[in-house]
């Protein structure tokens, strides 16, 4: 028995590089369990009576209007109960467009991720519908997605997770698999901005991780809580620090704070700066509460909640309104950064000790320039990934010298530019024109590689129907031609405008 459980705990750390495509890569075919017999029974009657045992004994639901949920997916005699703890979370009656299930792979090393777009996934529980359709227009349309043979051919951290799904779920359901082969901070913040638009209430994100990693029982109790207490906090600067302590700290035989620490970090990128996400707790083991562990090489697991707020998005009162103040601190962060960046060809320093919570917002920002009333410069980002004030500051610069549509601003120009900030909410999925609020709402239009936003206040500005907003975006923004809204992905978000 001794032997089998550390070959299970072991699997966690097992790492290796892909070999050349397989020959089968072009042919249509289901992914057969590789996990069955090792991290859960084979037989179905086996798994079922299991599932049953852990579900009875689950943490109780709590949790409303889930977005996500974060599992473990060691054993289950190990984690079982944590992982059915945070399914039970997830409401079982609800449909799903899309269960997004998001592990780091412990067999491959590749770039970016690879999503399963092959055929179904089975279990001892029967068949899975994959969205092979949706996998393929990803991969078509973000390079860093692609289909990688060794990234799913031997790796458990999605497959563990589906059989809870499978038990728990009373609706048919349909999975997008992916598997995160990079260890690199930026491959997810790419990942996370592909699947942001997705991130809404009408799709679930499962992702997989176990955290700690063979230290003492005591050890990973402590290492664990720093790691979740970051979590937490739905800020992914904030993780990459709780990671980079635990290391600093030395602690006996922690080979790793977070198994799945990419995975978590492309969730956290998706999530941060929306006041409207609340992750929460659901339970916490470690392998040395097991009746098959023991205390002296452990490995950590937590269930996390992750829940959006009734109203679907950020509150304006709270997370973007700003009081005078503020809006003052932006504009001069704004004009101070344009002046020394043009005179100096520098980013001036900024003191951001005193700073009030709002101006540390993580939010998306435009910075939009204006001569004389005309348009001189406008861009910005919808990611949240960095606090408010260095936004504008990344956002001042690129208004002022790399809007292709003009000239760089001269020294000679810079006092004559207005300077008015948008403040980004979150994006949101819309399915029918009629969903937009002239006036209220910017629009996010995307096909393919093409894409092409317009404020809010656009609308108000130029008098447009709802038509010609759309229409010009498509057109003259995503170069998608006139009608190209009609058949491509809408989105929605509201702005808090301030000008000098």
């Amino acid at each position: 028995m001794c032997s089998i459980i550390r070959f299970m705990l072991i699997m966690a750390l097992t790492f290796s590089f892909p070999g050349k495509s397989s020959p089968q890569d072009s042919q249509k075919t289901d992914r057969k369990p590789a996990a069955a017999g090792k991290f859960y029974p084979a037989s179905q009657d086996s798994l079922r009576a299991q599932l049953t045992e852990l579900f009875r004994n689950a943490k109780p639901r709590t949790s409303k209007n889930l977005q996500a949920v974060i599992l473990p997916h060691a054993g289950y005699v190990f984690s079982g109960g944590v992982a059915a703890g945070g399914i039970n979370q997830v409401d079982p009656d609800k449909v799903y467009d899309n269960i997004f299930i998001i592990g780091s792979s412990h067999q491959a090393s590749f770039m970016g991720a690879s999503i399963y777009n092959k055929g179904d996934y089975l279990t001892p529980l029967g068949k899975v519908a994959v969205n092979v359709q949706l996998a393929n227009e990803l991969i078509k349309a973000n390079p860093v997605f692609s289909y990688v043979y060794d990234a799913d051919l031997n790796e458990h951290c999605l497959e563990v997770e589906v059989p809870f799904l499978q038990y728990h779920m009373k609706k048919p359901f349909r999975i997008v698999p992916i598997v995160i082969g990079s260890q690199s901070n930026l491959t997810c913040k790419r990942i996370a901005e592909a699947l942001k638009p997705y991130f809404n209430d009408r799709n679930l994100f499962v992702v997989s991780s176990d955290f700690s990693h063979y230290p003492q029982y005591n050890d990973a109790k402590t290492a664990d809580k720093a790691t979740c207490d970051a979590i937490l906090m739905n800020n992914p600067d904030a993780l990459v620090k709780a990671l980079g302590d635990n290391e600093k700290k030395n602690i006996p035989n922690l080979v790793t704070s977070l198994c799945g620490w990419t995975s978590v970090l492309t969730l956290l990128y998706m999530t941060s700066g929306d006041a409207s996400i609340t992750y929460t707790p659901v339970q916490y083991m470690n392998s040395g509460d097991s009746k098959y562990g023991d205390h002296s090489q452990c490995v950590g697991y937590w269930s996390v909640a992750i829940s959006r707020n009734a109203g679907g998005s950020a509150k304006p009162s709270s997370a973007f309104s700003f009081t005078k103040e503020e809006e003052k601190t932006l504009l001069a962060i704004a004009r101070n950064t344009i002046t020394v960046y043009i005179n100096q060809h520098k980013t001036p320093e900024v003191d951001d000790k005193n700073f009030s919570p709002g101006l540390k917002l993580h939010s998306g920002a435009f910075v939009t320039l204006k001569e004389k009333g005309e348009l001189r410069g406008c861009i910005g980002r919808f990611t949240a990934d960095i606090p408010l004030w260095q936004v504008i500051q990344q956002m001042a610069i690129s208004s002022a010298t790399q809007d292709s549509r003009f000239t760089p601003v001269t020294a000679r120009e810079i006092d004559k530019l207005e300077i008015e900030i948008s403040v980004l909410s979150p994006m949101k999925r819309i399915y029918s024109a009629d969903e937009i609020v002239l006036g209220k709402h910017g629009i996010y239009i995307k096909k393919g590689y093409y894409s092409g936003t317009f404020l809010p206040q656009v609308a108000t500005e130029t008098g447009w129907s709802r038509e010609e907003f759309l229409g010009h975006c498509a057109r003259d923004k995503a170069g998608l031609g006139w009608d190209g809204w009609k058949d491509a992905e809408l989105y929605t978000y509201e702005a808090c405008v301030f000008g000098e």
